[in-house]
């Protein structure tokens, strides 16, 4: 499994959302840089703060243009209740089967828990950033605002 880099394309794959709908990164080429962040489990801590910082973050990302995807292996409905419940207003995309981590190479924390990592793909549909942090689930949304500060200027 390659992990994919800074300066990679990103793996363009059919990815199904808690809203019921089909979305690849191709969808957005040519018209929005994408944060697309994996994490561990709907629900739990860490995950929560990290969903609810890209949540609170969200109107400037949206004046970058940039679009937030979030990646979990859980199910459709459990993302809808998760989103829901935390008022997301960006997507989650239910990877039960792992093909989406497996595609950009995100490994397990400690071989044990789906790792925490967030890309930063441009418009060009090339990765920008990585940052990978199991722990320090704050700094994801920081870091990918800086990256995406970048592209815009």
């Amino acid at each position: 499994m390659k992990r994919i880099e800074v300066g990679d394309p990103a793996p363009d794959i059919q990815m199904e959302t808690h809203r019921g709908d089909m979305i690849s990164l191709a969808d957005y080429k040519g018209s929005n840089p994408v944060v697309l962040f994996f994490y561990p489990k709907d629900g739990t801590p860490v995950c929560t703060k990290e969903a609810c910082a890209f949540r609170d973050a969200h109107e400037i990302f949206a004046i970058a243009d940039a679009v937030i995807i979030g990646v979990s292996g859980d199910t459709i409905e459990r993302h809808r209740s998760f989103a829901e419940s935390h008022d997301l207003p960006y997507v989650l995309v239910s990877d039960t089967d792992g093909q989406v981590r497996k595609a950009f190479g995100v490994k397990r924390t400690m071989g044990i828990m789906p790792g925490r990592v967030t890309y930063v793909i441009d418009r060009e549909g090339i990765v920008q950033h990585v940052f990978r942090a199991a722990f320090a689930a704050d700094r994801h949304v920081g870091e990918a605002l800086d990256s995406i500060r970048k592209l815009k200027s």
